[in-house]
């Protein structure tokens, strides 16, 4: 199984070097693949991510010395703190882009945020990466699923980033990126954290990723498309549910 999930953190990294080469991803309206692809990742997260947390209740009430409601509160807790730990980095990256504009007429992210922006989504990275080997539930099927959910969800989280960065996510950004995922699994192969310590990365992770994928469905601009979304998460949203 190593073997297959360091091929699997390999592919996340080729994914992050490669985006440029995509050219499909620049297309509005939003191509549709692309807002397909949004649809998996939340899919995965409400069926899949979520439901693994709600059944480690009992495992983090146990590690955490508390009751079963305290540690479901905690978990969601944490979810909440991705979600919007990551609605403060949009905010401030727009807000950058906004004075940029005014400034210099150059719609991009200030050279003062770029490394706060990247740097948190490289210790996103290197939690997806992490969890590549250190799931709630083993096995090739659930690997396939994560792999799946995580590949499509990159697409989307690397499309935001470029429109933010442009030539510095082309120059450095996306080598931090592809260098965090490895890390993560790196560090997974090497060692194990605590159960309860799992959860709590599923979690956050959890609250990360339905950010993420919102943000590049929903603004105006975007265009995006419903129904490919839609039947992207609800294709493998069936998936899961008979697998």
């Amino acid at each position: 199984m190593i073997v297959l999930t360091a091929i699997c953190a390999a592919a996340f990294a080729l994914i992050h070097l490669s985006i440029g080469r995509l050219h499909f991803v620049r297309v509005v309206p939003r191509n549709q693949w692309f807002s397909a692809a949004g649809g998996v990742a939340v899919a995965y997260v409400f069926l899949h991510i979520l439901p693994e947390l709600s059944a480690l209740e009992g495992t983090l009430a146990r590690g955490l010395g508390t009751d079963g409601e305290s540690a479901e509160a905690l978990v969601y807790v944490a979810s909440l703190a991705g979600l919007v730990s990551f609605y403060g980095l949009e905010r401030a990256a727009q807000a950058s882009r906004e004075r940029s504009r005014n400034r210099s007429g150059e719609d991009t992210v200030g050279r003062e945020l770029f490394w706060i922006h990247i740097g948190s989504f490289g210790l996103y990275n290197l939690l997806i990466g992490y969890l590549l080997l250190h799931r709630e539930e083993s096995g090739l099927w659930p690997l396939v699923a994560y792999f799946t959910a995580m590949a499509l969800h990159f697409v989307t989280n690397d499309f935001g980033l470029r429109e933010d960065h442009k030539e510095r996510y082309d120059g450095r950004g996306r080598w931090v990126l592809a260098a965090a995922v490895i890390g993560g699994w790196a560090i997974g192969a090497i060692t194990t954290l605590p159960a309860s310590a799992i959860g709590f990365m599923f979690a956050f992770l959890a609250g990360g990723i339905v950010l993420n994928v919102l943000k590049e469905e929903l603004p105006e601009e975007r265009q995006s498309r419903f129904w490919p979304f839609a039947l992207g998460g609800a294709a493998y949203a069936a998936l899961l549910v008979v697998t």
